[in-house]
């Protein structure tokens, strides 16, 4: 087994057309305000942004984050990511029952040297403190989309 690298799925159901979920999920500049462990988003051009989270546990990841495929007909979006973790995620939005279903997939492999030392100890935990971060991230989405 690789320690340092992890698979990640999401799945969030939402009572909002997949429309409006992909034009929150879209603007990753927006992703603090309603997301809290997204701490900062800057923009480099219009298909690359530098992401800094952190979620319960003391440490910052800060990834630089680059656009793939923005195809807003099938639902999908997709970055690669590389920094402190390196990898991919992908957002796929579809209709489900009267709403959506937001799926959230991530490979990435950590990069980060302390998170590398710790990696076999540390692994359960550091896969709960993302699973807080998503459970956060749905909650925040639902807020983000009641507001608008």
């Amino acid at each position: 087994m690789e320690w340092n690298r992890y698979r990640f799925r999401s799945l969030w159901a939402v009572p909002a057309p997949p429309a409006a979920v992909y034009a929150v999920l879209e603007r990753a500049e927006d992703y603090p305000h309603w997301w809290p462990q997204v701490r900062e988003v800057t923009r480099l051009d219009g298909a690359t942004g530098v992401i800094r989270i952190r979620s319960v546990l003391p440490y910052d990841l800060t990834f630089t984050a680059r656009e793939v495929r923005r195809d807003p007909a099938a639902g999908v979006l997709e970055i690669a990511m590389t920094g402190d973790v390196e990898g991919w995620a992908r957002w796929s939005v579809r209709a489900h029952g009267t709403g959506s279903l937001a799926r959230y997939d991530q490979v990435v492999t950590v990069n980060k040297p302390l998170l590398r030392r710790l990696a076999l100890p540390g692994r359960p935990v550091f896969r709960a403190n993302h699973a807080l971060m998503m459970r956060a991230g749905h909650r925040g989405l639902l807020a983000r989309l009641e507001a608008v």
